[in-house]
């Protein structure tokens, strides 16, 4: 008789959505200024670590730490390894949550928390579905690992540790994205655009760009922009105009006046940075109505770089860096932080998400050619190239099978513009958790997943990891 695991699996509920909500509960962003000995991001991470390695062992699985970097639970006998691979970290939070996004809460069937889709759902899914394997007692000619990385949404650090260390799976997939299966994924490069900023003043009857800022991580849609003017402008005048911008927009802000100068705040919608369309970037809708008042000279090169080179340049045209294949699609532009401050520096960090057939070297070539007017000199903080895995490899072969035994659907593989930890194995694939249709909440305000969706993810990576170990 076959195994129902749909059935089985929805007897881990209650444990596991009381689990997920202990595991949400732990505010695992990157902190530096607690990071130490074991702790390399922080405490708040290294707790999320112990959380689900504590938990593993309490389950009779073989657990380890490997310096605060990564950790994993294994299970099963043999030579060969298959790999699961989940992130313990998330982005800050942002302002505006319904609920506070570390306490989670369950409302109409879905679950609220920072992490709950990217990636700590996915991350317990996955356990529960070893934790299943193990309860029916079926037999394993592999080991299995849960890979839990703390460093996924920064620099990808753990891995690099971690796989210095431990051996490198023979296969296997991370639950960090959609169903049925993502088998490319498009290279990824954040840049930092950097210049120095001169002492300046007002022009006659017009305004000194004191400072400008907006955004916390590269890989995020900018929700929130600030800026600081000083000069002899109409104050009312410039506050109607702002309020007149805001409402024929439908954007949130507001102006805020004291003795010397005036803030401005826009408020837009956080995206994840592979999506830089989807999102509201706050930066760009401020920079856009900036640019139509009368500034100093250094204030208006700033801008005008935001506004003519960004604002609606999500796929790098206005640039210079248009291309895509038919692989991954086309290279996208995320402007995911900027900083300006008079008589300082000024600085603007570029996610870029470009084809597998693309090259960093020459897209930082076209951007130093481009950036160079405006007084900023470019460099390269990180790089992922694109990675891809043959459609017809076992691994694929064998998700797609489970996938469409579970759902009745066709597993077409898919592509996508996100760096996932798939990229950080030999031969790795994204598997989940979202379904087609499914509403994307990673990254943003009120993030959320369905629990039914959750635990029909846990199902399916149970048989997989059976399928792929038995």
């Amino acid at each position: 008789m076959g195994i129902e695991w749909q059935n089985e699996m929805k007897k881990q509920q209650e444990e596991l959505v009381r689990r997920l909500a202990e595991l949400c509960s732990i505010e695992s962003v990157l902190d530096e200024s607690t990071a130490g000995p074991g702790a390399p991001f922080g405490e708040g991470i290294a707790q999320a670590l112990t959380y689900m390695l504590e938990l593993g062992e309490k389950e009779g699985f073989l657990a380890k730490n490997v310096d605060g970097y990564a950790g994993h639970l294994e299970y099963g006998d043999g030579e060969e390894l298959i790999g699961v691979l989940a992130h313990l970290d998330v982005v800050p939070t942002g302002d505006g949550w319904a609920s506070p996004p570390f306490s989670p809460e369950v409302r109409e069937g879905k679950f609220y928390a920072r992490g709950a889709q990217d990636d700590k759902g996915p991350a317990m899914a996955a356990f529960f579905a070893l934790k299943l394997i193990k309860e029916l007692g079926l037999p394993l000619s592999k080991k299995v690992r849960l890979i839990f990385g703390t460093d996924e949404e920064s620099d990808w650090r753990d891995m690099d540790y971690y796989f210095e260390r431990e051996k490198m799976p023979d296969m296997g997939f991370t639950p960090d994205a959609d169903f049925p299966i993502i088998t490319a994924e498009k290279g990824v490069a954040d840049f930092t655009l950097t210049g120095q900023v001169p002492k300046g003043e007002a022009p006659e009857e017009g305004w000194l760009l004191e400072s400008f800022e907006a955004g916390q991580r590269f890989n995020m849609v900018p929700d929130l922009a600030r800026v600081r003017l000083s000069g002899e402008g109409d104050v009312f005048e410039l506050k109607e105009k702002y309020q007149d911008y805001l409402i024929t927009r439908r954007i949130r802000g507001y102006a805020e006046e004291s003795d010397d100068h005036l803030t401005l705040v826009l408020e837009g919608k956080a995206h994840h940075g592979s999506e830089p369309d989807k999102g509201l970037n706050a930066a760009l809708k401020l920079a856009e109505f900036l640019q139509e008042l009368k500034l100093d000279n250094a204030g208006k090169r700033y801008l005008d770089f935001v506004g003519d080179k960004l604002t609606d340049g999500f796929f790098g045209e206005k640039l210079g860096l248009a291309q895509k294949d038919e692989r991954v699609g086309p290279l996208t532009v995320n402007g995911g932080i900027f900083r300006y401050e008079v008589g300082g520096e000024q600085g603007i960090g570029l996610n870029i998400r470009y084809p597998i057939t693309g090259d960093v070297t020459s897209i930082q070539g076209l951007l130093e050619e481009t950036t160079k007017p405006f007084g900023f000199s470019v460099e390269v903080r990180d790089n992922k190239k694109g990675h891809f895995v043959d459609d017809h490899h076992p691994l694929v072969q064998t998700l797609a099978r489970v996938y469409e035994e579970q759902t009745g659907e066709e597993a077409k593989p898919l592509s996508i513009g996100g760096a996932t930890y798939a990229r950080a194995l030999d031969t790795g694939v994204v598997f989940g958790p979202l379904f087609p249709g499914s509403e994307e909440t990673a990254h943003q305000r009120d993030e959320f997943i369905m629990v039914e969706d959750l635990m029909k993810a846990a199902a399916l990576y149970a048989q997989a990891i059976y399928e792929l170990a038995k």
